[in-house]
């Protein structure tokens, strides 16, 4: 585990059951529903885990009650206590579900998030993310998951439905504590939801996100770098983003993504 609270780190050994108790609050809220329990690994099979807290009493609390790989399967990789370090960890460890809380040194967990859009949105191997904080309130809620999170579970949730909810994850589905998902659904039922841009429906998934890139400023060779392709591949896809919005050039470019506020 870290030395402090502020070291991003691959742990080599399971925390102490103290660790635990200290990092893990009593009690889980009325009709929680997270999933898979622990103990329940489908035949063998493992997810592996980065925790992001800013806590490391926390984090050893979460590593000693999900970390038993044997008996859970789960296995984690790595953690860290703040958004660069998130990201260095993240990216070293491509892991199938980061467990992330909101509130972060460096930016919070949306900041994470934007970082990562380029790791969420690969096709072969994504990496999902999993809000798991102490606060239960509507707007880092709704934050996170407009930010790209599958899902948000608050710091009471048991060890087991923890565990579970990260299998649900890991496999695309979206798990939240049941009065949060209220807020998500409120959210995204409101007038003032986003319309439907059929221009953006035209681009594939990772027209999106070199677009995104591009518009954000990046050189080729940077974007092929962020989503593990060539500059050739950047190349190709950049023309068929022009083409498709009927644009010239990336400055154009930049001034439609910016005016959508994909940037």
């Amino acid at each position: 585990m870290t030395d402090g609270p502020g070291e991003a780190a691959v742990p080599e050994t399971a925390a102490p059951e103290t660790a635990a108790q200290s990092g893990q609050q009593a009690g889980q809220p009325s009709g929680q529903q997270a999933g898979q329990p622990s103990g329940g690994a489908d035949e063998g099979r493992r997810v592996r885990v980065v925790l992001v807290d800013d806590h490391r009493m926390f984090r050893a609390g979460v590593q000693a009650e999900i970390g038993r790989t044997d008996e859970t399967g789960v296995d984690v990789v790595g953690e860290a206590g703040d958004v660069d370090q998130a990201m260095t960890v993240i990216e070293a460890t491509r892991p199938d579900v980061v467990l992330l809380d909101v509130h972060l040194p460096g930016g919070g967990g949306v900041e994470v998030l934007r970082r990562s859009a380029p790791l969420m949105g690969d096709t072969e191997q994504p990496v999902r993310f999993l809000a798991l904080s102490v606060s239960d309130a509507a707007e880092d809620v709704i934050g996170v998951i407009r930010g790209g999170a599958r899902g948000y579970v608050t710091k009471t949730i048991t060890g087991d439905d923890l565990v579970g909810a990260i299998f649900r994850v890991s496999d695309g589905d979206a798990v939240f504590s049941p009065r949060l998902a209220g807020f998500v659904l409120d959210a995204f039922a409101s007038t003032d939801a986003p319309p439907v841009d059929e221009d953006m429906d035209r681009l594939t998934q990772r027209e999106r996100e070199v677009l995104r890139l591009i518009a954000r400023g990046y050189a080729y060779k940077e974007v092929a770098k962020q989503l593990f392709i060539s500059v050739k591949t950047v190349e190709s896809h950049v023309s068929a983003v022009l083409r498709k919005l009927q644009l010239s050039n990336r400055h154009e470019l930049t001034r439609w993504a910016t005016a959508r506020r994909l940037v």
